[in-house]
């Protein structure tokens, strides 16, 4: 599938639910063109704003975007400082116009160990469109997968070490309510996940939730990645075949 396919996409009715993205690929886009890492990331925020726009516009209910993982700690400290007034910039910019879209911010990871001005803005745009309707626009922002899932197995056990249920009350259901991405409800699994830059691993991302997601790769980095690619996207996902394990007659 190639990015720079101009020829009009025709999708059918079966849109993905919830979309997930891993947005790879900044920091290759700028050095390929001999800039400073974050000018990739500030363009890579613009492309949000255009794939966000999209997706409301198809008929996603939910898109989560892997921001910042709890390993993306271990970057240069001048690049994860630039990351972290990146949403102060982004939502005071983009609010309005989620707003005015119905699409609503949420945040899956702690957000408690982000600086206090970045919490700030996250809480505000959280609050600011807490009453959109059309859309979930769910930021995956100092998250990982495995510490969800430790912290989500203390939580379990507290529960069972107060006598509040017994360990054979634990089964999937217990599970994704103690997850934080549990309230999506039943939307909290991805049906299509995309990873951009041409990597292909999924990098401590949702791993209880991706159990059964369709996974699409592709070449294009996240700064080039456009309406057409999501398109695209989207369209490679209307060819898959969802069986969940079962065998369809």
């Amino acid at each position: 599938m190639k990015a720079n396919q101009q020829s009009k996409i025709t999708l059918n009715e079966n849109i993905p639910n919830h979309v997930a993205i891993i947005m790879d690929g900044n920091g290759r886009w700028a050095q390929r063109r001999f800039m400073p890492r974050v000018a990739g990331h500030k363009r890579g925020m613009e492309v949000v704003k255009t794939i966000t726009k999209a997706a409301s516009s198809l008929g996603v209910k939910v898109l989560t975007l892997y921001a910042f993982s709890t390993e993306n700690w271990k970057r240069p400290q001048d690049e994860v400082s630039f990351l972290m007034k990146l949403p102060i910039t982004f939502f005071d910019t983009f609010v309005p116009e989620l707003i005015e879209q119905g699409v609503r911010v949420k945040v899956t990871g702690n957000i408690e160990g982000l600086p206090q001005a970045t919490q700030d803005a996250v809480n505000r745009a959280i609050s600011d469109t807490a009453h959109g309707t059309k859309m979930i626009l769910n930021f995956a922002l100092n998250y990982g997968s495995r510490d969800e899932l430790t912290q989500m197995t203390r939580s379990i056990a507290q529960q069972v070490a107060n006598g509040e249920i017994v360990p054979e009350a634990i089964d999937e259901q217990l599970i994704a309510r103690n997850l934080q991405t549990s309230f999506l409800g039943d939307l909290a699994d991805p049906d299509l996940l995309i990873r951009t830059s041409g990597e292909e691993r999924i990098s401590n991302f949702l791993l209880w939730q991706i159990a059964y997601s369709e996974l699409v790769f592709t070449d294009t980095l996240w700064p080039d990645f456009n309406e057409q690619t999501f398109m695209e996207m989207i369209k490679e996902y209307q060819k898959r075949d969802r069986r969940f394990g079962a065998i369809k007659k």
